[in-house]
C-alpha cells in the first residue's frame, strides 16, 4: 500500500468512517505529484510557474475565439483553466452557503466544504469507489434509478438491496424500510442511499416520515452498528404538496451520531435546469468527523477525482457560480417551479377523474420529475413499445411491472390526451 494511504488510514482508523471504507478506498490517497506541486507554485511562484500542462500569454491562458465569443461573460481563466480537483473554491464556498440556506436544519461545523465532482453519477460512482467492496450491502428504494445498480453491482460487485420504500400504499412502507436498516445492522454497518424527490417515484418524505426515517438510522447507529448514509439529492427543491419534509436529510443525518457518516450529493443539474453542464457536488457530514477526519476523507476522494477525470468542468462551476450570484435566478426558478408544479396537478387531475383503472395503479408521487404506475396483469415493456409505436408517445418501462413518466417533460395542456391515451392502451392489452 501506498505510504500516503497508510497515513490516511491512520488518520481514520478507530472512527466510523474508517471502519466504512472499501478495500479500494483504504488504497486511495492523493498524490504529492503534479497537481499538488502545482497548487503550492500558484502560491509561491505566480509569474514563473512552469508546473502545470497549460499555455499562457501575458499571463493569460491562450484561447480561441470561438471559445471566447462563445463565452462573453467569461474570461480566458475562467473558461479554459483546469479547475483545481477538489473545484473551484469561490464556487465550492458558495454552494455551501447556498446547501446552508436551503437546509437550516444542518449544522455548518459538521460538514465539510463541497467538492465539485463531474455530475451526480459521478459522486454516487466515486462513494460506490471509498465504500461498497465486492458482496457489501447496500439498500436502495425498489424500484430505484436503474444506474444504481450498474454502479453499485456491476462496477463494484456489491449487493444492491431493493426495499420495496412505497409498498402497495400512498405513502412510504417505513416497516419494511425499518425491518432492511435493521436486519443489516446485525451485520455491524449499514449503507443506504436515500433519493428524494424519487427517480422514478416522484416522492418525497412528509415530515412525519422524515422523523421517522432519522428515528430508524439513530436507533441503528445507538446499536453500534456504523452507517453510511447517502443522500442523492437530484430533484431536490421541486416539491408540489404542504406536507413535504422540505430539507434534506442530509442536514439532521450530518449531525446525528457519531456513528453515522452521511454524504449528500446534490447540484444545480435539475435545481438550475443546467443538465448538460455535468457539474455537482459532494459533500460530507458527521459529529464523528474530526478536522483531521476531514481532510483525511477529502484527500481519498480527490485520489478518486484525480485517478478518473482529473477535475470537474471549469466553465460549468463558474456558470453556476454567476447563476448562484445573479439577481434574476430567484425569480425565474419560482417560475420554473410554479410551470412544473401546474404539470403535476394537471396529472393529478387527471388520476382523480379517472380513478381504478384495472391495470395502472399509480404509485405515491408528490415531487420531482416524474411519477410511475405499476402494471398490473400487463407487461411495462409491452405497453411501452405499444404506446411508442401506435401514439408516438414515450415512456420509461422498468422491468415487467413499472412504467415512468416523465410529467416535467410535458407541456400541461397535453397531460390530459397523454394520459388518456395511455389509459386507454393499458387497458386494451
Amino acid at each position: 500500500m501506498n505510504p500516503l494511504a497508510a497515513e490516511l488510514n491512520t488518520v481514520l482508523d478507530g472512527s466510523s468512517t474508517g471502519r466504512l471504507l472499501s478495500s479500494l478506498g483504504r488504497r486511495f490517497f492523493f498524490p504529492r505529484g503534479i497537481i499538488a506541486q502545482s497548487d503550492e507554485a500558484k502560491q509561491l511562484a505566480p509569474v514563473k510557474n512552469a508546473t502545470i500542462g497549460m499555455a499562457f500569454h501575458h499571463g493569460q491562458p491562450l484561447i480561441l475565439s470561438a471559445i471566447h465569443d462563445s463565452m462573453p461573460t467569461l474570461t480566458a481563466k475562467e473558461a479554459v483553466s483546469y479547475a483545481p480537483t477538489a473545484g473551484v473554491g469561490e464556487v465550492c464556498t458558495a454552494w455551501k452557503d447556498f446547501m446552508v440556506k436551503k437546509t437550516p436544519s444542518m449544522n455548518p461545523g459538521d460538514v465539510t466544504l463541497p467538492v465539485a465532482v463531474p455530475g451526480i453519477t459521478a459522486g454516487i460512482s466515486y462513494m460506490a469507489d471509498l465504500f461498497l467492496d465486492e458482496n457489501t450491502t447496500i439498500i436502495a428504494s425498489d424500484p430505484c434509478w436503474d444506474n444504481y445498480s450498474l454502479v453499485f453491482t456491476e462496477r463494484r460487485g456489491a449487493k444492491l438491496r431493493g426495499v420495496p420504500f412505497f409498498g402497495t400504499g400512498s405513502c412510504l412502507d417505513l416497516a419494511a424500510i425499518g425491518k432492511a436498516i435493521r436486519e443489516e445492522a446485525k451485520t455491524g454497518s449499514v449503507r443506504i442511499i436515500f433519493n428524494f424527490p424519487n427517480n422514478p417515484a416522484g416522492y418525497s418524505p412528509t415530515r412525519a416520515e422524515a422523523d421517522a426515517l432519522i428515528d430508524i438510522i439513530r436507533e441503528a447507529a445507538q446499536g453500534g452498528a456504523d452507517v453510511l448514509a447517502i443522500c442523492d439529492d437530484a430533484y431536490f427543491g421541486l416539491f408540489y404538496e404542504d406536507d413535504i419534509y422540505r430539507e434534506s436529510l442530509f442536514g439532521r443525518l450530518a449531525s446525528l451520531h457519531e456513528k453515522v457518516l452521511a454524504v449528500k450529493i446534490d447540484g444545480p443539474t435539475k435545481e438550475d435546469y443546467v443538465w448538460g453542464l455535468r457539474v455537482a457536488f459532494l459533500t460530507f457530514g458527521s459529529v464523528g468527523l474530526k478536522p483531521e477526519h476531514q481532510e483525511a476523507l477529502n484527500k481519498k476522494l480527490l485520489g478518486v477525482i484525480r485517478s478518473s477525470v482529473s477535475c470537474a468542468n471549469t466553465p460549468a462551476q463558474h456558470l453556476i457560480l454567476k447563476v448562484l450570484s445573479d439577481p434574476r435566478t430567484a425569480g425565474e426558478k419560482k417560475a420554473n417551479y410554479e410551470l412544473l408544479r401546474g404539470r403535476y396537478r394537471a396529472v393529478r387531475a387527471f388520476i382523480a377523474g379517472n380513478p381504478a383503472h384495472p391495470k395502472l395503479s399509480p404509485m405515491p408521487f408528490n415531487s420531482g420529475y416524474f411519477m410511475s404506475f405499476r402494471c398490473n396483469g400487463i407487461d411495462a415493456e409491452a405497453l411501452r413499445k405499444k404506446l411508442l409505436a401506435d401514439h408516438g408517445i414515450g415512456t420509461i418501462a422498468l422491468g415487467s411491472g413499472i412504467l415512468r413518466i416523465a410529467f416535467a417533460a410535458l407541456e400541461e395542456e397535453q397531460i390530459p390526451e397523454i394520459y388518456g391515451i395511455i389509459y386507454r392502451t393499458a387497458y386494451k392489452l
